[in-house]
């Protein structure tokens, strides 16, 4: 399936639906991989969880756009499942701290090897040359993302 024509300088709404036609795909791709146990929104906060480990409740409310009675709910499932624990903060007991658990970090290490193996299959199918150009793009879109997603609300372009 072709999804673009090559073009020396796209713009980004080319490169946005060619990218988001591939997230699509990934989606089919990964779901082929998933074995979860865990909804769209628990994987989030478990991807959230592994990157800002020992967060409040309100800070992953915020993280996710969520409610707090949403995110607590969310919560309590994977709490439920092992994927999740809830530690008393040291300095405020009233504190909640929430931590990927053992088993949590163990089924987002497995969920992501099944899904390399997706990835590699279809990577196969590729020109080198092709996967190349594939790699270095990507690069350079993970490092905008990441001055995206931490930029500071004001700082963030249209």
């Amino acid at each position: 399936m072709t999804v673009a024509v090559f073009r020396p300088h796209p713009e980004p709404v080319e490169v946005a639906r060619v990218t988001a036609t591939a997230g699509e795909l990934l989606e089919v791709l990964w779901g082929r991989a998933s074995t979860a146990p865990a909804s769209a929104s628990q994987m989030r906060v478990l991807l959230t969880l592994e990157h800002q480990d020992g967060i409040n409740l309100r800070t992953l409310c915020d993280a996710l756009s969520s409610t707090p009675p949403a995110t607590s709910r969310l919560c309590d499932r994977l709490v439920a499942a092992g994927f999740v624990e809830r530690v008393i903060g040291k300095a405020d007991r009233r504190e909640i701290r929430l931590h990927l658990s053992n088993r949590g970090r163990t089924f987002l290490d497995e969920l992501r090897a099944r899904r390399e193996q997706e990835l590699q299959a279809v990577l196969r199918l590729m020109p080198v040359s092709k996967r190349a150009a594939l790699l270095e793009g990507l690069e350079a879109f993970c490092d905008a993302a990441a001055l995206q997603i931490h930029a500071q609300p004001g700082d963030r372009t249209a």
